[in-house]
């Protein structure tokens, strides 16, 4: 019988989180950890790169963590962000994020409306003396790099991040019957903490997304449920579906 459950990201905001009625109703413990976190480059580090933000007059944005990246690497440069600056974003809500560093205008801040780049490439075409910075992490891809190159708009990576193992401590319990992954990094974070864990029939993994649930299967383990999926379109209701039939 299914007594705890562990999701591998940060709880979700607010005094109401949506596994409180999962709780409630299963009578079960919903814990929250990511398995890995996001550390900032040193001032020394970025610097290596020989990238002077000045130099450029546009920012891309893919979360929330690059906005805070962006600045806090500014500021221990003690470089003055220009108000002239302007920001592309890959959703609104990373641009309403901005607000949290800068006075939001709308005339220097751009977004997608379907949570992609695709949608803003024409307000970039629309400027093409525009010279563009993309904050990223460690070890990125550079998919979006050649997307832009494909519309003509010429982006430079700039590393500011990096993503490390969380490490588990070791007088710390790992007693979950449930564990909910959602991405690949995630993944291999959790096998280098326990590189010796072995799943049996009472231990469920659950996957967001083919990229987390094909480094599940490639390290040997089986899937018990991927979100979305019919009748799944995420996590909770993948695991809620598969309490009511398992218990």
């Amino acid at each position: 019988m299914t007594k705890k459950i562990l999701i591998t990201q940060v709880r979700p905001a607010g005094e109401h989180n949506p596994y409180d009625l999962l709780e409630h109703h299963h009578e079960v413990r919903v814990d929250f950890q990511p398995m890995v976190q996001m550390v900032g480059l040193t001032g020394k580090e970025f610097r290596a790169q020989h990238i002077n933000p000045l130099d450029y007059t546009a920012v891309i944005l893919n979360s929330k963590i690059s906005v805070d990246h962006y600045f806090r690497i500014c500021n221990e440069l003690h470089i003055t962000v220009p108000e002239t600056m302007h920001y592309y974003c890959i959703s609104e809500a990373v641009g309403n994020y901005l607000q949290k560093y800068i006075e939001f205008r709308k005339r220097r801040i751009f977004f997608g409306e379907h949570n992609s780049f695709d949608d803003i490439i024409p307000a970039m075409n629309r400027r093409p003396q525009e010279k563009y910075l993309m904050i990223v992490g460690e070890n990125y891809t550079d998919e979006l790099i050649k997307m832009f190159a494909e519309h003509k708009v010429i982006v430079t990576p700039a590393v500011m991040f990096r993503q490390v193992a969380y490490s588990w401590p070791k007088d710390k319990p790992f007693d979950y019957d449930i564990i909910a992954f959602f991405t690949a990094s995630g993944v291999r974070a959790f096998m280098q903490n326990f590189p010796k864990f072995e799943q049996d029939e009472n231990k469920a993994f659950f996957c967001y997304g083919a990229n987390a649930a094909q480094a599940l299967t490639d390290a040997g383990y089986t899937v018990n449920g991927i979100a979305p999926a019919p009748g799944c379109p995420s996590i909770l209701s993948a695991i809620e579906q598969y309490l009511s039939q398992n218990g």
